[in-house]
């Protein structure tokens, strides 16, 4: 698996755990979903995401997007 495809997976687990969280206990739950959208719009500009980062140093296949 791609760093592209784990930086998509876990940002769409985040939105939706957040989105239960949120409708379970808190509505200041979607203060993560926000953050992580927000986080997606930039990365797209700057393509600069801390978890594709992260993966490239454990070793992670390279993407397209963040290389």
């Amino acid at each position: 698996m791609s760093i592209d495809r784990i930086v998509m997976a876990f940002a769409g687990s985040m939105i939706l755990v957040s989105l239960l969280l949120s409708l379970v206990h808190s509505p200041y739950w979607l203060i993560l979903t926000a953050f992580v959208g927000a986080n997606l719009l930039q990365a797209s500009f700057t393509r600069f995401c801390p978890l594709a980062i992260i993966l490239k140093k454990l070793g992670t296949k390279p993407g397209v997007a963040f290389e």
